[in-house]
């Protein structure tokens, strides 16, 4: 047999999931992957955990007001900025909040997503060249997995070899480990795409609560310039209306400002982060090809031949 891995004589008799029990992985999801590291259940692959970027947004929008309001606005710094972020109403807030939960999010996903990648650079292959993936050889390659990974499922390149590996023995045609890494890949896209449900519904909201913020804004105007037209040869009071009504107007286009600017903020980055999730899963492609399916010497390939 010319497939020559490294030999180990633990493969056929300890568990795989107890042989290291004692000793550290070269990759714990449990313990690396950058939610669990912060007591919170990781999401799924690069999908980010909800309650932790809220919770995060929360305090980066308190700590932004609390700069605005302490240091801007105490120093006279940047007025036209301050007025617009706490002198037109509550929508700025929530839209503020919204921003940061989906700039948090990205920003999980992005350190998740350089979190995936390190599964590339496992050596569960044996750099031979000349070896080949067969039945037997697989068992072998899912002992060095398990003794390099806690739980593969975790790691979408590494979850798709995990289940075109196991079962190996159930099938005697390229093809059908090919389908599985196929098949695999279509629900990984599925499940990467779903990941951005919560993402995509908070940078539509954005521009709702700017157009609600300028609804607002203009009926505040319209009623306070019906107050200035009933109030004929009254210079002071029609003065004071004028002033309600300018203050209407501001909040209705600042309110809509803000919030398109946010928006478009997110939307660019969001489009750069599911770039880069893209190009990820091209490279999970890539890696089963040629680690899997472009090593694959199936005994059971006399089924093709119909003997």
């Amino acid at each position: 047999m010319s497939n020559n891995y490294p030999p180990n004589k633990s493969h056929a008799s300890v568990d795989p999931k107890s042989s290291n029990a004692e000793s550290p992985k070269i990759l714990e999801w449990h313990r690396q992957d950058p939610e669990q590291r912060l007591g919170f259940r990781g999401g799924r692959y690069t999908a980010p955990n909800k309650t932790l970027s809220m919770i995060g947004a929360v305090l980066i929008t308190v700590a932004v007001f609390a700069l605005i309001i302490y240091v801007l606005k105490a120093q006279a710094l940047l007025s036209p900025l301050t007025a617009i972020m706490l002198e037109r109403g509550p929508t700025q807030y929530l839209a503020m909040v919204f921003f940061f939960w989906v700039m948090v999010m990205l920003w999980i996903k992005v350190r998740k997503l350089e979190f995936q990648k390190r599964a590339f650079q496992l050596p569960i292959m044996p750099a031979d060249s000349s070896f080949s993936l067969s039945p037997e050889t697989a068992r072998h390659v899912l002992d060095r997995l398990h003794e390099m990974v806690d739980n593969p499922s975790h790691f979408a390149v590494l979850n798709r070899v995990e289940r075109a590996l196991s079962n190996m023995d159930n099938i005697g045609h390229t093809t059908d480990v090919t389908a599985i890494l196929k098949v695999q890949a279509d629900n990984d896209e599925s499940q990467v795409a779903a990941s951005y449900g919560m993402i995509q519904g908070l940078v539509w909201a954005i521009p709702v609560l700017g157009f609600i913020g300028t609804v607002l804004g203009l009926g505040r105007a319209i009623g306070a310039f019906g107050v200035t037209l009933q109030r004929e040869g009254d210079f002071e009071g029609i003065k004071e209306s004028l002033t309600s009504v300018t203050s209407g107007l501001a909040t209705a286009f600042d309110t809509t400002l803000l919030a398109l600017v946010l928006a478009l903020i997110l939307q660019l980055l969001v489009s750069l982060v599911q770039t880069r999730e893209s190009e990820w899963l091209d490279a999970c492609n890539e890696y089963c090809s040629k680690k899997i399916a472009g090593r694959l010497r199936l005994r059971g390939s006399h089924l093709d031949s119909g003997e």
